[in-house]
């Protein structure tokens, strides 16, 4: 048996662990807010159906699914690393590097998601690769990963991808990987926690919402984007009612106002 066989498997098992880990705690965390959190949450809900019974299961069997493919790549980025055709260290960086880096690789997966995103909705890849996540049309973060393995192996293609162009370090890669799932279960959450007027505010606007991910899952053609709403604005994907959704679900942090009638797409 090849010397290196043992330890990829042992990486294959621990990593499959670190990324069950990533999306039990995230998906639970939030389940968790919106749980016992409820008199706070349920004014906040976007839509007015509540996920059909069956879904939270399904989603959590096509997430685990998608976590073993996530393993397998970081199999492979660890073997690109070992054979040098990538590089990631494990030194500690200046907090220059730690921000220069976290900023280019979210920026990077931001294009790289719209772009995908838009070429799993075409005709020949829909049904394919995407109707799986669809299948979520009153999304729940249990749906974060929930993929067809199609769409799963696109998913986890973007970080060996891109450092095969740009080294990083160790500590840069976690952070991305944690505010990945972070921003993924926030955006499937299906209630809209961020403040009125957010999606307006010049500092806030060009960041996604709950309710721009929402629109996208009970909709389907609009929307596209994952962090940043620049992408949807310059090619004209954002959904007409965006702002008017978004304010519809979104309740002031202090103080109260009346509730307007959550969307019902």
């Amino acid at each position: 048996m090849p010397h290196w066989i043992v330890p990829l498997a042992a990486h294959g098992a621990h990593s499959f662990a670190i990324e069950l880990g990533r999306y039990l705690v995230a998906a639970g965390i939030m389940s968790l807010i919106l749980w016992a959190g409820a008199r706070w949450t349920a004014a906040r809900r976007i839509q007015k159906r509540s996920p059909a019974k069956g879904d939270r299961a399904r989603e959590f069997g096509h997430s685990m699914l998608s976590v073993g493919i996530f393993a397998l790549w970081s199999i492979a980025t660890l073997a690109m690393n070992q054979a040098g055709i990538i590089h990631v260290a494990f030194t500690a960086p200046l907090w220059w590097q730690v921000a220069l880096e976290f900023v280019a690789i979210v920026l990077a997966h931001d294009a790289y998601f719209y772009w995908m995103h838009r070429g799993l909705h075409t005709k020949a890849m829909f049904r394919r690769a995407h109707l799986t996540h669809h299948k979520s049309r009153t999304p729940t973060p249990w749906a974060a990963y929930s993929f067809a393995p199609i769409e799963g192996v696109f998913e986890g293609l973007f970080l060996p991808l891109f450092l095969l162009f740009v080294p990083m370090h160790g500590i840069v890669v976690l952070a991305f990987l944690l505010h990945q799932i972070g921003r993924n279960v926030l955006g499937h959450s299906g209630h809209e926690l961020m403040p009125p007027g957010f999606t307006r505010f010049p500092l806030t606007a060009w960041l996604t919402t709950a309710t721009h991910h929402d629109l996208h899952h009970s909709g389907g053609g609009h929307n596209f984007g994952l962090y940043f709403t620049w992408w949807d604005r310059w090619l004209g994907t954002e959904h007409p009612r965006y702002h008017e959704s978004f304010e519809a679900a979104a309740v002031p942090w202090f103080g109260a106002r009346p509730r307007l009638t959550p969307s019902s797409e």
